[in-house]
């Protein structure tokens, strides 16, 4: 499940769209990607997924998203470190081809009243070998101002569930998260457009790994981390045509939470049309932040503390990702135009390097200095 998580956060934070909060008109459509994750750290994830969303009437769809992710981990075969057969937490109770597989599908509705209103709602429902997931969502948009000026709010809460693959009895084995997003987008200029978002995020039950542990000379005992979490996260996101073909997206994150973690992410895309039909795409993410406020430097922490973060990403680090990417519309081809309307269709596919400054925790859990991954995704879209 860890893995999955940081799979998502590099999707999330490094490529979310910006246009994901203005309405569009509803249409028929077809997508399916393939995403690819390998790291340093004997971890890769296949994840292929398929959405199709349909049109009931003028002014309502309903779209079915499903979602595989194959996991293969040294530390799922293990139930601990990578590159150890672990005394402390045991061996997996579960077997597979691949060490673990999340199923995903969603289910949701879209209304959009053709003028200044679009509403979207849905639930999802997820299972793999350790954890169960279950979340409710939705994301409300109204443009105002002549449809220059988008204000959009959205929440979504899980109800998730632990089922360690250890033989662990855990302080609970719940773990939900709530989150509320708003946003208001502005169109500036016919060239320039701002958008704002303030996100809300507060998690609860077990949020530690089952499986990480800390390994001393005398001691070796399980993560424990607080049942809480409160954050906060303010962004903002810049799209500016450069010319007629060229376009460069800005975004700039701040969060902060009660465990003391402060973080700074920015994020710098460029597009530029080739051709009529070719798009070429790069960007560049920087991430830093600091220890949270319970975090020991290695060999101070006592069995007495009473929380212990073993997971680097609680530690104080920095991370860059690069990618490239293009965009391919075939156009129509007049010998296919009978089986299939080419000119609705779109093929994107992309590249990201990942890895992370030096750190201690990373050294003591993978035995690495540092992270590497690469992600790579191939996709294809299709209106009808």
């Amino acid at each position: 499940m860890q893995v999955i998580v940081l799979l998502f956060i590099l999707l999330f934070e490094a490529v979310l769209p910006f246009s994901g909060a203005i309405a569009a008109t509803l249409k028929d459509s077809l997508s399916t990607s393939l995403n690819v994750y390998t790291d340093n750290a004997d971890i890769t994830v296949v994840n292929p997924n398929v959405s199709v969303f349909k049109t009931l009437s003028t002014h309502f769809m309903i779209g079915v998203k499903g979602a595989i992710d194959a996991v293969s981990a040294a530390s799922i075969r293990t139930g601990g470190k990578p590159f150890v057969t672990d005394a402390v937490t045991g061996a997996s109770k579960k077997a597979g081809g691949f060490d673990d597989i999340r199923y995903s599908p969603t289910l949701m509705g879209i209304y959009d009243d053709g003028d200044n209103d679009a509403l979207t709602f849905g639930g999802y429902y997820s299972t793999e070998n350790d954890y169960v997931g279950k979340a409710l969502f939705f994301n409300y948009v109204r443009q105002l101002n002549r449809q220059n000026t988008a204000i959009g709010v959205g929440a979504s809460q899980s109800f998730d569930r632990w089922d360690p693959m250890i033989d662990r009895a855990l302080p609970t084995d719940e773990r939900k998260e709530r989150r509320i997003d708003l946003s208001v987008s502005q169109l500036i200029t016919p060239t320039l457009t701002f958008q704002l978002i303030y996100t809300a995020l507060f998690s609860e039950g077990f949020l530690a790994s089952p499986y990480h542990f800390l390994e001393q000379e005398s001691f070796a005992v399980f993560e424990r981390l607080p049942d809480a979490r409160s954050g906060n996260a303010f962004a903002l996101k810049m799209v500016k045509l450069l010319n007629e073909l060229t376009s460069m997206n800005l975004a700039y994150r701040y969060y902060t939470d009660d465990w003391g973690i402060r973080s700074h992410t920015t994020n710098v895309e460029l597009y530029r049309d080739l051709t009529e039909r070719f798009t070429l795409g790069t960007r560049y993410r920087y991430y830093i932040q600091n220890n949270a406020e319970f975090v020991k430097p290695p060999g101070a922490t006592t069995p007495q503390d009473p929380f212990i973060a073993v997971d680097y990403r609680y530690t104080a680090f920095n991370a860059n990702t690069v990618g490239l990417g293009f965009i391919y519309r075939p156009g129509p081809v007049r010998a296919l135009a009978k089986l299939i309307d080419l000119d609705k269709m779109k093929f994107k596919a992309s590249a990201d390097y990942y890895w992370t400054s030096k750190n201690d925790a990373i050294k003591a859990w993978y035995d690495q200095d540092r992270l590497r991954a690469t992600f790579i995704t191939v996709s294809l879209d299709y209106e009808f």
